[in-house]
């Protein structure tokens, strides 16, 4: 759909948002549009990489998962010659879902309707009675749609549904330094441990968006009982802009990081210390990265549109136990204008004692799981956000939601000149700007503009820098 195919009252109501945008301000009633939300779909997750899984969930040939972008289903499957396919689960015939399980190893999908099968990548195998009924027909134009576009970027599988457009490579950018630094600190990477846990959330999925682009403001609030509880410490979950923490809110190509670390301390997220001196390596990180990885405590980030990710440590699942780190991935896929589904995926150093992995993976579930301390204090909240955004009088009354903090007039905010990474680094986590950058491209999707002409640039920043 071209720019000019949407309603002028929308396109002119997304372009006053946009204007309003640069003052720091944005609808409430946009976090529940049935109207945004088709066109969320046809312009940012059909146009989008999105992220898919993780090589390790389908180490074998055989193995695969149903996988889902926006409304459609796939079939994320490893074929007998190890590589690795994304699959429309729809048979040719009929289009009846050929993949019947979540999950599980088999050389070929058979269709329950007529018998249509097909190898497991993607090539039709066998077709019922074909010498009579289809004798002139050709395979090889009928087996199970690929989908157009599959890369992966450090085992982490994503797709695009868009013929065309920028590579991963590009769509990432320089952010690529900073996600280095979680997925080549340890000798052999990161691994999934378990399967990835997925729940629906009766909230908007930018609500969450939101969340992981940098609010750092919300945490003593929203997660104070972590603190009360003895399961974490102040500098993890503690007031935004305080204590003795470096604290920095990182931009970078479209998409955000938020770290607490200790400036010229040895934290390494609070791996014990045999993790840190037989697993971690400088082989694949530059000096920076490296310094970036011994100082930081915590990190929560985004890629946009709806990847988020949490590296953190100095928390626990019990009072009486040491703290230790987790390391979790997530996208929230949109369902609805007021639901999506989340997934979360937790990870650990793949060459790290099986002990030290399940510890990873309890902290992880215990925090960050569907029961999770974190997440349990968080989707009510988004929940309500939604909610008050349905109905008239959020619309009627023109209800602008307030994302001033960092910017000139609102904030004292400067940016650290010294930065170890690429992009740009806010010197305190008391700023907003990375949901106005996610809120940008939003924009710039839905008018069918490249996201790239988002700023990406906090407005009390010179053009020079």
């Amino acid at each position: 759909m071209a720019a000019g195919d949407i309603p002028n009252s929308t396109a002119q109501t997304l372009q006053a948002a946009r204007e309003s945008l640069d003052e720091g301000l944005f609808p409430l009633e946009f976090f529940h549009d049935e109207g945004l939300h088709d066109l969320e779909m046809e312009r940012i997750f059909a146009q989008s990489w999105v992220f898919i899984g993780h090589e390790s969930e389908i180490p074998e040939p055989g193995d695969y998962a149903q996988r889902y972008i926006g409304d459609d289903t796939f079939i994320f499957v490893r074929d007998e010659s190890g590589e690795i396919n994304l699959l429309f689960d729809s048979c040719r015939h009929r289009g009846t879902e050929v993949c019947r399980a979540e999950q599980g190893n088999t050389s070929h999908f058979r269709c329950p309707y007529h018998g249509w099968t097909y190898k497991n990548n993607g090539e039709a195998a066998g077709i019922p009675q074909k010498s009579k009924a289809f004798k002139d027909l050709d395979r090889e134009e009928y087996g199970l749609a690929h989908v157009p576009r599959l890369e992966t970027y450090e085992g982490l599988v994503f797709a695009s549904l868009a013929e065309e457009g920028p590579s991963l490579d590009e769509w990432l950018g320089d952010f690529k330094w900073y996600f280095d630094v979680h997925m080549k600190l340890p000798e052999g990477g990161m691994e999934v441990i378990g399967e990835p846990h997925r729940w629906v959330v009766d909230a908007n999925w930018k609500t969450i968006a939101d969340n992981f682009n940098g609010d750092s403001y919300h945490t003593a609030w929203a997660h104070g009982s972590v603190v009360d509880l003895e399961l974490g410490g102040e500098e993890t979950v503690g007031h935004a802009g305080t204590g003795e923490s470096l604290d920095r809110h990182i931009h970078c190509d479209g998409h955000t990081t938020s770290m607490r670390g200790f400036e010229g301390e040895d934290v390494f997220l609070t791996y014990p210390d045999e993790i840190v001196e037989d697993l971690f390596t400088k082989d694949d990180l530059s000096e920076g990265q490296w310094e970036l990885a011994k100082q930081a405590l915590s990190f929560t980030g985004a890629i946009f549109p709806n990847f988020g990710f949490l590296h953190f440590g100095d928390t626990t699942d019990d009072p009486e136990k040491d703290v230790a780190p987790f390391f979790t991935i997530r996208k929230w896929r949109p369902i609805g204008p007021d639901q999506m589904e989340l997934w979360s995926w937790g990870l650990a150093p793949k060459n790290a004692p099986e002990a030290f992995k399940q510890r990873m993976y309890k902290m992880y579930t215990s925090n960050f799981g569907p029961t999770g301390n974190f997440e349990q204090d968080d989707v009510p909240i988004w929940k309500s956000i939604t909610e008050a955004a349905d109905g008239q009088f959020a619309q009627s009354q023109n209800l602008q939601l307030n994302y001033q903090m960092g910017l000139e007039w609102m904030s004292e905010m400067d940016i650290d000149d010294e930065w170890l990474g690429p992009g740009f680094a806010y010197t305190e986590n008391l700023e907003e700007g990375g949901m106005r950058l996610f809120h940008e491209q939003w924009y710039e999707m839905l008018a069918g503009n490249d996201r790239t002409d988002a700023t990406g640039s906090p407005i009390n920043v010179t053009e020079d820098r």
